[in-house]
C-alpha cells in the first residue's frame, strides 16, 4: 500500500520544483520532506527524483508514479469529503483575474465544485484592484489577484511574468510618434505599469484601445491597433513578445497573491489550496 501523505509530499516536491517549498505547501519541514521521499522510494524500489542543486524533477519513474499519485489524492480526498461535510456548506465567493479564467482554472474550479454539491461557488472574473477592495471589505471570501511585488497578508504569491506585446502580422511602428496603448481602464496594474515605463524613458503615448475583457485586449494588440503588455498565459499566437532589443524592456516587480478572509471556512480554505497547487504547477511549468 502506498502511504498517501508519502505521495503528497511527491506530488508537492514536482510541483513546487524544490524541497523548502514543498514543505511550505505541506507544513513540513525542508528534512521531513526529504525524509518522506526516501521511505517513498524505498517503497517502489527506484529513485523518484533527480536532485540537482536546489533543481528537483522527477526521474522516468517519477514521472509515471506522478500521475497515479494525483488520482490517488484526489480519491482520497474526494472519499473523505463525501462522508465529512454536511449536507450545506454554504458559499464560496472567489474573485479571480481575467486571464486566469479564461485559463485552466474554469476546469479546476467546475472540478471542485462538481466535488462538493452542497457548496454553492460564486466566482467572479474582474480587476486586481476591485478583488483586493472587496476582500479587505469582506465582500469576497477568496481572492486570487496581482499586485506589486512585497505586499504582506496573502496565503501564497508567486512572481509574474508580464510582457510588451504587438501585433505578430501588423506590428505597431514603435519609434513614431506616441505610443498607442490598449489595456485596461483606469486602475489597472498592468495599465499603471506600461504608463510608468513609457514615461520614465521619455516616450510619449495615447491610449488607443480600452477594454473591461482580456478578449478584447487581445483582439486589439492582434489587428495591430497599439501595445499593451500581457501574462505569459494571456499571450496568442497572433502576437509578437517585444524585448529590450526592441527598447521594451521586460516588466517586473509584480506577482500573483492568494488572500482569504480571517474567517475563512474549511471550504474556502479546501478552495485556497487547490488554487495554490495549480498556481504551482503553471510557475513550475513556465521555469
Amino acid at each position: 500500500m502506498l502511504d498517501l501523505e508519502l505521495l503528497r509530499s511527491f506530488v508537492s516536491v514536482v510541483d513546487a520544483g524544490g524541497f523548502t517549498r514543498a514543505g511550505e505547501r505541506v507544513h513540513r519541514t525542508q528534512s521531513t520532506v526529504s525524509q518522506q521521499i526516501k521511505r517513498l522510494e524505498d517503497d517502489v524500489g527506484q529513485p523518484l527524483l533527480n536532485r540537482n542543486g536546489k533543481d528537483v524533477t522527477p526521474t522516468e519513474a517519477g514521472e509515471r508514479l506522478l500521475s497515479y499519485a494525483r488520482r490517488l489524492l484526489s480519491l482520497a480526498e474526494e472519499a473523505r469529503d463525501v462522508v465529512a461535510r454536511p449536507e450545506s456548506e454554504g458559499a464560496v465567493r472567489l474573485g479571480i483575474p481575467e486571464d486566469f479564467a479564461a485559463y485552466r482554472l474554469a476546469k479546476l474550479l467546475a472540478t471542485f465544485a462538481r466535488s462538493r454539491p452542497g457548496l454553492r461557488l460564486d466566482v467572479r472574473a474582474d480587476q486586481s484592484t476591485y478583488l483586493k477592495r472587496d476582500i479587505e471589505r469582506g465582500d469576497l471570501d477568496l481572492a486570487l489577484l496581482k499586485r506589486d511585488a512585497g505586499g504582506n497578508g496573502a496565503i501564497a504569491v508567486w512572481p509574474e511574468k508580464v510582457h510588451w506585446v504587438t501585433s505578430k502580422t501588423h506590428p505597431v511602428d514603435i519609434n513614431s510618434g506616441s505610443v498607442p496603448l490598449i489595456g485596461f481602464p483606469s486602475g489597472c496594474l498592468y495599465r499603471s505599469r506600461a504608463i510608468h515605463a513609457l514615461e520614465s524613458t521619455g516616450r510619449s503615448w495615447h491610449m488607443a484601445y480600452t477594454s473591461s475583457g482580456l478578449a478584447g485586449i487581445q483582439a486589439a494588440v492582434a489587428a495591430g491597433l497599439g501595445l499593451s503588455i500581457l501574462s505569459d498565459i494571456a499571450i496568442q499566437p497572433g502576437h509578437r513578445v517585444l524585448t529590450a532589443k526592441d527598447g521594451f524592456a521586460p516588466i517586473d516587480k509584480t506577482e500573483i497573491a492568494l488572500m482569504a478572509s480571517p474567517d475563512a471556512s474549511p471550504a474556502t480554505l479546501r478552495l485556497a489550496d487547490r488554487l495554490a497547487e495549480f498556481c504551482d504547477s503553471v510557475e513550475a511549468k513556465a521555469a
